[in-house]
């Protein structure tokens, strides 16, 4: 699984840079146009820009909280969805190297069915997908700062069932599961969901 997700971290980063790259390149000078008898013509004025500036991808994401910081996780009772971001869900400070250090609050929200939204990359194939991980951001991903452990989401279709890609935004609903699972002795998930609905993020 581990080589299967830093392959597909790869290979956005690797998409990513090259757009960046195209951007960047030098636009070939306008030809003269004989019409025009050498005049040089006045470029339009640039309309100013409102729109809200993209975020840096070369700015780390923020963290997650400190210890004294973080709002504890309030159990969610029977047959109640636990609706919350991905970032809310480990909002806490992981060794990752380590590990052993999920909050009592966290861990008790197993059995839980909880409804979270993010953006998929799916790990078995691009169609009739049955395992994918749910991130919060997918352009932190594509310049290189993939999420924190505690900020990715395993999810699993039921046996029998798949699921379409979706390129934008989704939101999934699932039973929860807080478990350290390794590969080759590093530690590639905390989070694990089995879906029950897949669809798009409301807008």
């Amino acid at each position: 699984m581990t080589r299967r997700i830093l392959t597909l971290l790869f290979a956005l980063a690797l998409v990513a840079g090259f757009s960046v790259a195209r951007a960047g390149e030098k636009a070939p000078d306008a030809k003269s146009d004989p019409k025009t008898d050498g005049a040089t013509e006045k470029a339009p004025e640039k309309a100013p820009d409102d729109r809200t500036p993209a975020p840096d991808p070369t700015k780390p994401p923020a963290g997650p909280p400190s210890d004294e910081e973080r709002k504890p996780h309030k159990k969610p009772k029977d047959g109640e969805v636990y609706e919350l971001k991905i970032q809310e869900l480990g909002n806490f400070q992981y060794d990752q190297e380590k590990g052993g250090n999920i909050p009592k609050d966290v861990a008790a929200l197993t059995g839980s069915t909880v409804k979270l939204t993010g953006f998929m990359i799916p790990l078995d194939q691009a169609d009739k997908i049955k395992q994918f991980v749910l991130v919060p951001d997918l352009f932190a991903c594509c310049f290189g700062q993939p999420p924190q452990v505690q900020h990715s989401i395993i999810v699993s279709c039921q046996d029998g069932k798949a699921v379409s890609y979706f390129p934008e935004q989704i939101q999934v609903e699932g039973k929860l599961k807080v478990e350290e699972k390794k590969d080759d002795g590093f530690i590639v998930s905390i989070f694990e969901v089995t879906c029950t609905s897949v669809k798009p993020a409301p807008k």
